[in-house]
């Protein structure tokens, strides 16, 4: 198939295009290549891809409104994956309009791209961030999340309530996956994993938020892509059960899907922590602060809805992923 991949130099999106090149698919990569973190970092992962045979690269800003028409015109994907936004839950009260840009400015575009071009299936990344105020775990696909504590949040909400009214007026097949804490090789520096590692190996104190009392539900990033896949070749197929007077808001009369893509096993910070000291062979210096504004306490992803439909499960052990990440930092960043 040929897929566009917006965010194609990310976390994500470049480890998702690697497998779909691995697998045969020609790839259309598609990002800003912006400075929210070490564009270095960006480079080197597209740098992995770029000469093979079927992958081409676009560097755009999705909110491009003259732009982005004319690439889906010109490429005619069958399949597309929308990773790029604007990430970052702290990062959303100190620079909002970022967030409004990226993420709905640039959703809205890839909507229309895909309405007006014959895109077979449109998968697109929403977060674990939407279920904000919710406490009931795990977390459903099948809860209502009225309740954002982030404008971060938000926008991946109001991208589900978009992808669907696309999939009700013009049956665009739309599945929105809810990602859990990624974490593993190549990752995002301002994520807590990369942030821990460097700091514990340049002696410096890490910042434990909510004083360590948080639970997370940690997703390595190969069954991230795992689950991207598996949806992304499922196309998404109304609910004939669906029922107004009850409405799940995982599903719809509309070819609509809300999935979890979570490991389905919290694990506290402070063990995550201690792992990654035993990784290192460094006790980290811990400055322990309290809950910060927009964050939640824990995440617990219910992937019920996964397995039952998509066939697939989520499961690399939290140990096992930090060892590999670890691994894959000291080579990056040559340390003995």
């Amino acid at each position: 198939m040929k897929i566009l991949v917006t965010g194609a130099a990310g976390f994500i999106g470049s480890r998702l295009a690697e497998r779909l090149l691995a697998r045969g698919d020609e790839v259309v990569g598609v990002d800003n290549l912006n400075d929210y973190y070490e564009v270095s970092l960006k480079e080197a992962r597209l740098a992995r891809i770029a000469n093979h045979a079927n992958f081409s690269f676009h560097k755009l800003n999705i909110e491009d409104r003259a732009a982005m028409p004319a690439l889906f015109a010109a490429e005619k994907p069958e399949r597309v994956v929308h990773l790029a936004a604007q990430a970052g839950v702290r990062y959303s009260i100190e620079n909002p309009h970022a967030y409004i840009d990226a993420n709905i400015v640039g959703t809205t575009n890839i909507l229309e791209g895909c309405r007006h071009n014959g895109v077979q299936h449109l998968v697109y990344a929403s977060s674990s961030s939407v279920y904000g105020a919710n406490t009931r775990m795990p977390f459903s696909v099948h809860d209502n999340i009225d309740h954002p504590v982030s404008l971060y949040a938000a926008t991946k909400k109001a991208n589900e309530l978009m992808a669907h009214t696309y999939s009700h007026l013009y049956g665009l097949p739309v599945t929105g996956l809810r990602f859990f804490t990624v974490y593993g090789p190549w990752g995002r520096p301002d994520m807590s994993l990369f942030l821990f590692t460097r700091k514990i190996l340049n002696g410096e104190p890490i910042d434990v938020f909510n004083y360590g009392n948080h639970r997370r539900d940690f997703t390595y990033i190969d069954d991230i892509v795992g689950g991207v896949m598996g949806c992304l070749d499922n196309i998404a197929k109304p609910n004939p059960d669906w029922n107004s007077d009850a409405p799940d808001p995982g599903t719809s009369k509309a070819p609509y899907r809300i999935y979890n893509i979570g490991n389905n096993s919290p694990v506290p910070l402070m063990d995550f922590i201690a792992a990654l000291e035993e990784c290192l062979g460094i006790e980290a210096k811990k400055n322990m602060l309290p809950l910060q504004a927009g964050d939640v306490p824990d995440t617990y992803a219910d992937v019920t809805a996964l397995v039952e439909d998509i066939g697939y499960r989520p499961g690399t052990p939290f140990k096992q992923g930090i060892a590999n990440f670890v691994s894959w930092y000291k080579e990056y960043y040559n340390i003995p």
